[in-house]
């Protein structure tokens, strides 16, 4: 069994033959494949359907999951339950009527498995039925008889476990544990990592998506008691918390999917500070980076908070995981990132606190109802500031061009945040009594979100502490390269007029290519450590954080700011010009916060440098950057030193999130040509991890594209 690593290293040897059997099974498509054997539950033969309201069909819904779907034993597993239903990897609810699905699910946030923990089921049970009471009579009594019916279908599902580990001695071990959690507080490593997992297991079972948040916060306090009483040892913890990571890989199913496999929002996050800012390293940091190393599981998004303070032996464990490529390890930058929530009004609490969404977008986890809403810079540059460059289109100077494009930019937040008001009766009510309009039901996710219960409010309600619609900004890159060519070629060096360099444009560069490479190769742009280049581009996130901090207290959402494309730069590029800063029309341009490919002039250094001149700490949710390294980068002692070293500069610098990736474009291009010799082979896609093999063509042409170092 060999699990793939994009540089050719050798993975380390720790986990035991079964164990790693296991992983290889999961990994090449045993339980995906046998996921999608059973796609749905029927409510053809629910009585009274459709008298009955959304929400109870959808308490219908989950009832007939948690009485019907599949009950899958994996041999040889350490932990039971599974999402057996295929409808729910398609983000739905996994039942239908008249073979239409039922409702859609929720993904993008981080849910609360503390309180599982801590109060197991009965807790929460006696927490719903008191809510029950309270609420009786009211317009809230709906919500609050929905929990207590979720709550009574879990422990349904957790019954039929139960059941069916009865009388099977190879799974004794499991069947103990299970017995107690998620039905009652864990009291050790092995019960908690049982119980995090069966209540993961049960809401994705249901169609969502969650993220599971800080692992090593959820866990740690029980493993370190467990080792300091000498009942359970470091290698015994890692071959049971590999089994929690094998699971997770239960829905890959093998083929093509667009924009790749593992996109299931289960994000990890290491390491950092408490509340009370108190470091939370422990036994369970150190042994998910083993796991991670050995098996090179990419369908966790893991992140790694680093900080001034990182102790450098976590620094240095950091980098050797990362080097191995797959792109499973990302770092934030856990001192901007607290700044940047606290200066946009969280309690410092709060913000110590913060998590990711599933995929990196920063929220406070199991606290939070939160979406981004991604648009194009680029296409609002061409399209509306120049007008699709057209004749008469004409500015006296680059400023009076600039406050065209920050009028237009601003419209564009305006236009999105004011589009969420649809979700209450009213807007711009002094005070904030907006009050929420009926939503999609989601009563299984708002079980695990703070205060949720208690206010007998869903999810999308108003439940959650913090709701947060934020604005991501895409196509940055690239809409400061357009105007700072623009600025330099047409105001500064007089090169052409606009209207000149506009027909160019319009034309697609056609007899002009000369001027074409001239503006690729003449100026240097974003991400070559140009000041001011870099200071057009930090301009516009400070107008666009101005125009979204414009919008906060309109309704009953936030409206942080954020910078991201997701691979959207594909869909965008079919409706791109020719850009002036030397680009042809229809061209895939840049990812999230980075540069143009072919425009890293200066390397990984000189990419941070031109990020970090931005003031990062005003996009609230985070602006990810694209870190693309060969192996020759980080081979041996020297290599891994100086990826220590570029870590270092990330947070000395002031950046918010980096995801670095290894990997080599001859290997892509063979498993390209071979996907069945690479089958586990993964890379970083944007905000996920995807086995490179399950990208179509072109997604992995771009993927391929950012390692080519063939320049402009």
């Amino acid at each position: 069994m060999t699990f793939d690593a994009p540089n050719g290293l050798e993975r380390p040897v720790r986990l035991s033959e079964a164990t790693r059997a296991f992983a290889w099974d999961s990994l090449r498509h045993k339980y995906g494949q046998d996921t999608r054997k059973v796609m749905d539950v029927s409510l053809d033969d629910a009585e009274g359907f459709d008298e009955m309201t959304p929400l109870e069909r959808y308490d219908a819904a989950v009832a007939r999951i948690a009485e019907t779907a599949p009950i899958r034993l994996c041999e040889g597993e350490k932990l039971s339950g599974a999402a057996t239903l295929g409808r729910a990897i398609g983000h739905q609810v996994p039942a239908v009527r008249n073979g239409a699905a039922i409702c859609s699910s929720v993904s993008h946030l981080t849910l609360d498995f503390g309180v599982v923990l801590k109060k197991g089921l009965r807790g929460l049970r006696a927490e719903a039925q008191e809510a029950l009471a309270r609420y009786t009579g009211t317009e809230r009594e709906p919500f609050a008889r929905s929990c207590v019916s979720c709550l009574e279908s879990f422990s349904v599902w957790h019954r039929r476990y139960l059941e069916a580990l009865e009388g099977r001695p190879e799974f004794a071990d499991n069947l103990a544990v299970l017995r107690r959690v998620p039905e009652e507080p864990a009291r050790n490593f092995r019960e908690a990592l049982q119980s995090v997992w069966f209540t993961f297991a049960f809401v994705r079972l249901c169609g969502n998506w969650p993220g599971i948040g800080r692992l090593d916060v959820l866990l740690g306090p029980y493993l370190e008691a467990d080792l300091a009483a000498g009942v359970l040892t470091m290698d015994e913890a890692r071959e049971l918390l590999a089994h929690f990571f094998i699971k997770g890989c239960e829905w890959i199913c093998g083929g093509n999917y667009g924009s790749g496999d593992a996109q299931h929002y289960q994000n990890i996050l290491l390491g950092g500070i408490d509340e009370d800012g108190r470091d939370v390293v422990n036994a369970v940091t150190w042994l998910t980076l083993d796991v991670l190393e050995e098996l090179g599981i990419s369908d966790f998004p893991t992140t790694v908070r680093l900080s001034r303070k990182t102790d450098p032996a976590l620094l240095r464990r950091v980098a050797e995981v990362m080097r191995f490529g797959g792109g499973i390890l990302a770092v934030y930058n856990e001192d901007l990132v607290i700044e940047a929530l606290t200066k946009y009004g969280y309690e410092l609490r709060e913000a110590r606190a913060f998590g990711n969404d599933g995929c990196w977008e920063v929220q406070v986890p199991g606290a939070t109802c939160f979406q981004y809403i991604p648009f194009d810079a680029l296409g609002i540059l061409q399209h509306q500031t120049l007008r699709d460059y057209a004749e008469d289109v004409d500015f006296p100077d680059f400023e009076s061009l600039y406050a065209r494009f920050k009028a237009d930019l601003t419209a564009r937040v305006t236009e999105i945040c004011r589009s969420y008001e649809a979700a209450f009766w009213y807007a711009d009510v002094p005070g904030g009594d907006w009050g929420w309009k009926p939503q999609m039901p989601c009563t299984v996710v708002s079980l695990f979100e703070r205060d949720c219960i208690a206010r007998g409010l869903s999810y999308f309600e108003g439940g959650a502490v913090y709701n947060v619609r934020s604005p991501h900004l895409g196509g940055l890159a690239d809409t400061a390269d357009s105007l700072y060519a623009i600025k330099k070629a047409v105001f500064d060096d007089r090169k052409l007029t606009l209207r000149e360099f506009f027909t160019v444009l319009r034309n697609n560069w056609e007899g002009e290519e000369p001027l074409r490479q001239y503006m690729l190769h003449h100026y240097e742009y974003y991400g070559c450590d140009n000041e001011e280049a870099d200071a057009v581009a930090a301009r516009i996130l400070d107008d666009f954080a101005d125009a979204c901090d414009g919008m906060n207290g309109r309704c009953g959402f936030r409206f942080p700011a954020g910078v991201s494309t997701f691979g959207r730069q594909l869909e965008w590029s079919k409706g791109r010009l020719a850009a002036p800063h030397g680009r042809h029309a229809g061209e895939v341009l840049a990812a999230n916060a980075s540069p143009t490919p072919g425009t890293d002039l200066r390397g990984a250094t000189g990419i941070i440098r031109s990020y970090c001149r931005a003031d990062l700490r005003r996009m609230v949710t985070g602006a990810a950057l694209d870190i693309r390294l060969l192996p020759s980068d980080v081979r041996g002692e020297d290599g891994l030193a100086a990826l220590v070293a570029l870590l270092r500069g990330f947070v000395a610098l002031g950046g918010y999130f980096m995801q670095p990736d290894v990997a080599d474009a001859a290997v892509l291009l063979a498993a390209q040509k071979d996907p069945a010799s690479y089958q586990t082979l993964s890379v970083r896609v944007s905000g996920w991890n995807a086995r490179f093999v399950t990208l179509n063509k072109e997604w992995q042409d771009m993927v391929i594209a950012q390692y080519a170092k063939e320049g402009r």
